[in-house]
C-alpha cells in the first residue's frame, strides 16, 4: 500500500490513558501448542494453480486487516469493534484467508519474550482480550479463525513498528539487519510450524525504489543485499527447512531495466515502472528458485487505481483491455497465462467514486473472477487513507456497495462460500452461508466444476419510468446448468437474490438519472460468467418537486493554505413534514492542489459521526473551483419540519500531508458563523434541493 492507513479522529488516542502498555517480563515466547490436525490443510501448488494435499484445486479469496505492523502492535479497530464479532463476520461474507501485515520488529520483540499488553484494545468492546499481550491476541485470534474456518497469511510489512513503515522501500532499517529478518522469519514458522491455520508467509511487503534511489530494491541474479529474488529465496528455503508445507508468496519491485539498460542506470527512462510490489518483469529472466520446494512458491503481485496515484496508464481513453495489455500482462499476469505460476493479488482495492477508481476496481475484479487469480482485497480497516475499507468507522457495519464489488471475486460453492479448512466450514460449525473444502471435493457434487456459464447477451431495456428500470437479456448456457442471474448497476449488485428468470426490473431509482447495467450469469457449482456488454439507461423525468433542504456552513479554519479543510455543517428541513436523512446528500467542492490521495474523517456530529458517511470524489472534468467534491450522506435518521442537524464538524487531509490552497474553492468561504450556503448543494435522492454545483 502506497500510503499507511491513517488512524480516523475516533481511534485509540481517545482513551489509551486508561490502559497504559506494560511489558511482560519473561523469557523468549514458547512455540504454540497447535488444535488443528496436523497437515490437514496444507497447500502447495501445480503450475498456476494453488491445490491441497489430494491435488484439488483451491481459491484463495481473502482480506486485509492491518494494526499489527504500526506503532499500535494490534490489529486496529479493537478500540471500539469486537474482535471475536469481525473475525466471524467475516468468515460469514466469504473471507476464506487473511493477510496479517506485522513487523520484523515485533516479530522480534515476541522471540526475545518482549511482547507488551497493547493500549489499542478497549478492554469494554473486548472483554476477552483485556490485559493480554500483542502475542497473545494474535494466538487469541488464531484460536477464532481456527472455530470460524478462516486461515492465515503473515505478511513482514516493514522492518520497524511504525504505521509508515511500510514506505521505507527495503527489509532492513536502523538497527534491524537483514539477517534480522531471516531470523524473526525462522522463529515465527518455528512457533507455528505444527499450525495449519497459517498455510502463507508473504516474504515482505511493497520492496520498491527508483532509479538512483538508495536503498533501493533489484531483481537479478546476484547475491547482494538490496535483491529482493536472492531474499525471497533465502528466506523461502530458511523457512521451508523449519515447515516445508508453507506457501511462499514473492511480491514484485517497482522498476526493472528495459532491454539494453542494467541497473547501474540513473535515468527513469532505462527502466520499466508500476506499483510498488507490482513489477515481476524480472521472474521471466531470473525466477526464483526454492530447490526442492519450488512448489510452494506463488507469485504476489499488488495493484491500485488512480485515486492512489494517477499511473500514466490512467490517462486518455483507457479500459480493460488496455491495461491488461499494456500493465498487467507484462508486469505480472504473464505468470498465470504461461502456466509458470500461481498468482496472489496481495493487494487492491479502492474508494467508489462512480468514476475512473471504481472502473478501474471492476475491471481487476471481473479478472480475478474469470482467471480465478488468488486475492487478498485491500482492506478491512476503515482507517487506510488511501483506500477506505469494507468496514465502516464503527468497525461494525459493512460498507455494503464495496462488498457487493466484492463479493463475486469470493470464492463460492453452490450458493455458499468455501472455507479452506476441509473440516470447518467458512462460518463454523452450523454457518448458514459457507461450506468445508470437504463438502465441495467429496460433497454429493462430486469433483468441483469450475467452468463458468457463458456471458448473458443481448441486454436491454423493455420499459422504463421515473424510478424503475426493467430489463431483459438472452439466457446463458453452461456444462452442468444456470442457477440464476445477478444484475449489476454499475459495481453494486441491484438484486438481493438471483434472478432465476431473464427479466428484472430495477426500484427506487431516481428521475432523469443515467445508469449502466450489466447481467452475470451464476451456476450450481458458485462459478460466475464474466460481465455482459454494458446498457445505459437513464430514467425519465418526474413532476415530483425536490426536497425541503437547506445547507447552513460556517469554516474552522482561519488558514487557507494548511494541509486541513476543515469545513462545518448543518442541515436544515425547511418543509413542513419529517425527512428523511437517509434520501439527503450535499457535496462541498473543492481543489485538491496535487495528485496524493485526500481522506476526509467526521470530528464531532450532534446526530453521531457513526451516522454520517463522507467519500472525497474527484470529478472527470476540473471546473473553475473544483477538481473534487466531499460529499457527506447519513445513514438514516428522521428531522423534524423546521429542525436543524445541529453541528457536524468535519476535516479532511492529504495522504502526503501536503498543504491546500483553498482560496478559489467553490464551496468556502471565511464565515466564522454558521451562514446559508448556496455553493454546497444538497440533494435528496437524486434530485437537487439545494443551491448549485459548479458549472
Amino acid at each position: 500500500m502506497l500510503a499507511a492507513g491513517l488512524l480516523s479522529a475516533a481511534g485509540p488516542a481517545a482513551w489509551a490513558a486508561d490502559r497504559p502498555a506494560a511489558a511482560h517480563a519473561g523469557t523468549a515466547a514458547a512455540p504454540k501448542a497447535s488444535v488443528a490436525a496436523p497437515g490437514d490443510d496444507w497447500l502447495h501448488t501445480e503450475g498456476n494453480k494453488i491445490v491441497d494435499a489430494n491435488g484439488d484445486e483451491v481459491w484463495l479469496t481473502g482480506a486485509n486487516w492491518f494494526g499489527f505492523n504500526a506503532t499500535e502492535r494490534v490489529f486496529h479497530g479493537l478500540w471500539s469493534g469486537n474482535i471475536t464479532d469481525i473475525t466471524k463476520a467475516m468468515a460469514d461474507r466469504g473471507i476464506n484467508i487473511v493477510r496479517v501485515p506485522i513487523s520484523t520488529q515485533l516479530l522480534l520483540e515476541w522471540k526475545n519474550g518482549q511482547a507488551t499488553v497493547p493500549s489499542g484494545v478497549n478492554a469494554y468492546a473486548n472483554p476477552e482480550i483485556a490485559g493480554r499481550t500483542s502475542l497473545e491476541v494474535f494466538d487469541h485470534w488464531l484460536d477464532l479463525c481456527k472455530q470460524f474456518g478462516i486461515k492465515v497469511m503473515l505478511d513482514v510489512h516493514s522492518a520497524e513498528a511504525d504505521n509508515s513503515g511500510h514506505v521505507h522501500p527495503v527489509w532492513w532499517k536502523g538497527t534491524i539487519t537483514s539477517e534480522d529478518f531471516y531470523t524473526a522469519w525462522e522463529w515465527v514458522t518455528t512457533r507455528y510450524r505444527d499450525d495449519d491455520t497459517i498455510v502463507a508467509v508473504d516474504v515482505k511487503n511493497e520492496p520498491h525504489g527508483t532509479a538512483g534511489t538508495s536503498p533501493r530494491a533489484k531483481w537479478d541474479g546476484s547475491t547482494d543485499q538490496d535483491n529482493f529474488k536472492h531474499v525471497c529465496e533465502t528466506a523461502g528455503k530458511r523457512m521451508l527447512a523449519v515447515n516445508p508445507n508453507l506457501l511462499v508468496l514473492c511480491e514484485g519491485i517497482e522498476i526493472y531495466p528495459k532491454a539494453g539498460a542494467d541497473w547501474a542506470s540513473t535515468v527513469p527512462t532505462d527502466y520499466h515502472s508500476t506499483w510498488w510490489g507490482g513489477n515481476l518483469r524480472g521472474v521471466r529472466d531470473h525466477p526464483v528458485d526454492l530447490g526442492a520446494q519450488s512448489d510452494q512458491l506463488v507469485y504476489s503481485p499488488h495493484d491500485y487505481g488512480p485515486l492512489v496515484h494517477l499511473q500514466p496508464w490512467f490517462t486518455g481513453d483507457w479500459n480493460r483491455t488496455t491495461l491488461e495489455r499494456d500493465v498487467w500482462d507484462p508486469n505480472w499476469l504473464y505468470l498465470h497465462k504461461e502456466n509458470k505460476a500461481p498468482l496472489l493479488i496481495g493487494e487492491w482495492g479502492g474508494f467508489l467514486d462512480g468514476g475512473p477508481n471504481e472502473k478501474w476496481m471492476t475491471a481487476l475484479r471481473d479478472l480475478v473472477v474469470e482467471h480465478r487469480i488468488h486475492q487478498t482485497f485491500w482492506c478491512l480497516n476503515p482507517n487506510s487513507g488511501d483506500t477506505g475499507g469494507l468496514l465502516l468507522n464503527d468497525w461494525e457495519t459493512w460498507d455494503e456497495e464495496k462488498y457487493a464489488l466484492l463479493e463475486p471475486a469470493l470464492w463460492q460453492h453452490d450458493g455458499k462460500f468455501v472455507s479452506l479448512d476441509h473440516e470447518v466450514p467458512l462460518g463454523g460449525a452450523g454457518s448458514t452461508t459457507g461450506i468445508s473444502l470437504s463438502e465441495v471435493h467429496d460433497g454429493p457434487g462430486g469433483p468441483e466444476d469450475t467452468r463458468a456459464p457463458t456471458v448473458p447477451s443481448g441486454l436491454t431495456s423493455t420499459a422504463k419510468t421515473s424510478t424503475s428500470v426493467s430489463l431483459s437479456w438472452t439466457a446463458s448456457t453452461d456444462n452442468t446448468r444456470v442457477t440464476g442471474y445477478d444484475v449489476y448497476r454499475g459495481a453494486t449488485k441491484a438484486n438481493a437474490a438471483p434472478v432465476s428468470g431473464t427479466t428484472y426490473t430495477d426500484t427506487g431509482l431516481s428521475p432523469s438519472t443515467a445508469y449502466g447495467y450489466t447481467v452475470r450469469a451464476r451456476d450450481a457449482a458458485g462459478n460466475v460468467s464474466a460481465p455482459s456488454a454494458t446498457l445505459n439507461v437513464t430514467t425519465e423525468s418526474s413532476d415530483t418537486p425536490s426536497g425541503a433542504v437547506r445547507v447552513r456552513y460556517k469554516n474552522n479554519d482561519a488558514s487557507a493554505t494548511d494541509n486541513a479543510i476543515r469545513p462545518s455543517f448543518q442541515v436544515v428541513n425547511t418543509g413542513g413534514s419529517a425527512l428523511d436523512l437517509g434520501t439527503v446528500s450535499m457535496r462541498y467542492y473543492f481543489t485538491r492542489d496535487g495528485s496524493a490521495a485526500v481522506s476526509a474523517w467526521c470530528d464531532h456530529a450532534a446526530v453521531d459521526c457513526a451516522r454520517v458517511k463522507l467519500r472525497v470524489v474527484p470529478l472527470a472534468t476540473p471546473v473553475t473551483g473544483a477538481d473534487a467534491y466531499l460529499e457527506v450522506t447519513f445513514t438514516g435518521g428522521s428531522l423534524a419540519a423546521g429542525r436543524d442537524t445541529g453541528d457536524i464538524q468535519l476535516r479532511m487531509s492529504k495522504a502526503d500531508w501536503s498543504n491546500f490552497d483553498e482560496t478559489d474553492d467553490h464551496s468556502r468561504t471565511t464565515a466564522t458563523a454558521y451562514a446559508d450556503a448556496p455553493a454546497v448543494p444538497a440533494y435528496t435522492g437524486a434530485g437537487l434541493a439545494w443551491g448549485a454545483p459548479p458549472a
